[in-house]
Parts: structure tokens; C-alpha cells; sequence
């Protein structure tokens, strides 16, 4: 029985239009995020048979599997969510997101150097990988992560809540390979009141990562 399902898009094909096209949409969430689901819940049975088995040969593979399958889903399920075709725009041009606001230019000085770090961040990952914007737990203070593939380069314990997907798939059909084009209209389509509530629910968590058992 699987684990993980792929997610349904929650609009259709054409809704990012111009920023996305629609055959990038279907093909990425259609082709790419299924084959991130159905590599989780595969590795996850070859690991039951590695238990069931006492045979432990493959371990280091499959464990670097899960990761690498897993993080693709939640980062996709994370990424279909952070975007909406009527969004775009400041956080504080949008209702209900206040508090996220305050907390950008509080760890980043404003929200203009905070989007130059992210779009800096997405547009130069080495090869394939994300930029995240993430609550750290620690600090209490967001920060921005550029993840390599699906889970290298983070901070322990963080939780995403902004990812901008930098691998081709995401946009070569449209912008070619002019990565850097792509990051910028990103911005035109990012749903801030998702965000605001992943940023929400993540403060909600505190610091828990640092109370002793």
C-alpha cells in the first residue's frame, strides 16, 4: 500500500499563464512530482525487505534514495501551494500577512534585500536544486537556504516555506536556459497568504528543538 500520494494541483494547468506555461505545469506536476512519490514509496518497500530480511548490503543507497524521492515530494507539495495566478506583490500588499512582513525585514533588513538574496540564491544553485526561504527554530528568524537536489545544504530542523524550484525541468521548455528570468517571474505568482500561513504554523512549533525531553 503506498505511503505517499501525489497531490492535486490546486488549480488548473493554465493558471500561472504567462509566468508558467501550461505544458510546463502539467508535465512537471503530471511527470516529475509522480516519479518523486513513486520513488519514496518504492524505496520504503525495499527497506521493509531489507528488514524482513536482515539484509542490510544497500542501506547507504537506500537511504539516500528516500532522502533524495522524499524531499522532492514535499518540496513539489510545498511549491504547487506557494503559487497562485492572482499573487505576486509585497507581503504587506496583501491582507492577513502582517506578521510575515515584520518578520522579513526584521531578518533581512527589508523586503527588498530579502528578495535579492532569494532570487541570488535560486538562480545560482550549481547544477539542479532550490532556493527556500525557511523558518529556523533556533533563532526563531527566518532565513534563506539554497538546497542542493532535493535536501543537501540546510539547517537541521528548519521548515520551508517559501521554494522556488531551480531545476530545468521547472522552466527549459519556456525560458530556455535563462534560469535567472525565470527566478524573477517567479515572483509574480507567489501566493503570500500560503505563505504567511506556513510561516504561521511554523512559529507555532517554537523552539522545541531545544527543550530537554
Amino acid at each position: 500500500m503506498a505511503i505517499y500520494t501525489l497531490p492535486e494541483l490546486p488549480y488548473d494547468y493554465s493558471a500561472l499563464a504567462p509566468v508558467i506555461s501550461p505544458e510546463i505545469i502539467e508535465l512537471h506536476h503530471d511527470k516529475h512530482h509522480a516519479a518523486y512519490v513513486k520513488g519514496a514509496n518504492d524505496t520504503l518497500e525495499q527497506l521493509a525487505e531489507a528488514r524482513d530480511k536482515d539484509q542490510w548490503g544497500a542501506v547507504n543507497g537506500l537511504e539516500k534514495s528516500l532522502a533524495f524521492h522524499l524531499s522532492g515530494h514535499i518540496l513539489h507539495s510545498i511549491y504547487w501551494q506557494n503559487m497562485t495566478g492572482d499573487g505576486g506583490g509585497e507581503p504587506l500588499d496583501k491582507d492577513g500577512v502582517g506578521e510575515l512582513a515584520d518578520a522579513l525585514a526584521e531578518s533581512f533588513g527589508s523586503f527588498a534585500k530579502f528578495k535579492a538574496q532569494l532570487t541570488k540564491a535560486s538562480a545560482t544553485t550549481q547544477g539542479s536544486g532550490w532556493g527556500v526561504l525557511a523558518y529556523e527554530p533556533v533563532s526563531g528568524r527566518l532565513i534563506v537556504e539554497q538546497v542542493y537536489d532535493h535536501q543537501g545544504n540546510v539547517g537541521q530542523g528548519s521548515t520551508p516555506i517559501l521554494v522556488f524550484d531551480a531545476w530545468e525541468h521547472a522552466f527549459y521548455l519556456q525560458y530556455k536556459n535563462q534560469k535567472v528570468d525565470f527566478i524573477e517571474a517567479m515572483w509574480q505568482v507567489v501566493n503570500w497568504q500560503d505563505v504567511a500561513a506556513r510561516y504561521a504554523a511554523a512559529k507555532a512549533k517554537g523552539n522545541s528543538i531545544l527543550l530537554a525531553p
